[in-house]
C-alpha cells in the first residue's frame, strides 16, 4: 500500500511539473519576459512565475499558477492561467477528486466538479 501511495505521489509530481512547463515553454509574444517553474524543496509547492521586462520598460515579476499538495490532494492556491490549469492536470491524469479549486471559497466548491477539500 505505501508504494502504491509512493508512486501515485511520483507520478502527480511528474504531471505537475509536465503542465507547468508546457506554459513555461510558451513564448512571450513581446518585451523580454521567461517563464519558468519554481518547485520548492520538500516539492509539496510548485509555481510558475514569470518576470522579465516589458516593452515599455516596467518591470515584469508575478506569479501565473501555485499549486500546492496537501496530503493526497493538488490545492491550485492560485491560477492565472486563461482557461484555468485544472482541466490541463485531468488531461496529465490527476483525477478531478483530487483536485481542490483553493482560490474558491469553501462553501464555493461544492459546487464545482472538483474535490471540496
Amino acid at each position: 500500500m505505501d508504494t502504491l501511495k509512493t508512486e501515485v505521489k511520483i507520478n502527480t509530481k511528474e504531471a505537475i511539473e509536465k503542465v507547468l512547463q508546457d506554459y513555461a515553454n510558451i513564448p512571450y509574444a513581446y518585451g523580454q519576459i521567461k517563464a519558468e517553474v519554481i518547485v520548492s524543496r520538500d516539492e509539496k509547492h510548485y509555481l510558475l512565475i514569470s518576470s522579465g521586462w516589458s516593452p515599455e520598460d516596467a518591470r515584469i515579476h508575478y506569479c501565473v499558477v501555485h499549486l500546492e499538495l496537501i496530503e493526497d490532494k493538488v490545492w491550485i492556491q492560485y491560477d492565472g492561467i486563461e482557461g484555468g490549469v485544472a482541466n490541463d492536470l485531468v488531461a496529465a491524469g490527476i483525477p478531478k477528486d483530487r483536485i481542490v479549486l483553493g482560490f474558491h471559497p469553501p462553501e464555493v466548491r461544492k459546487y464545482t466538479e472538483f474535490a471540496v477539500g
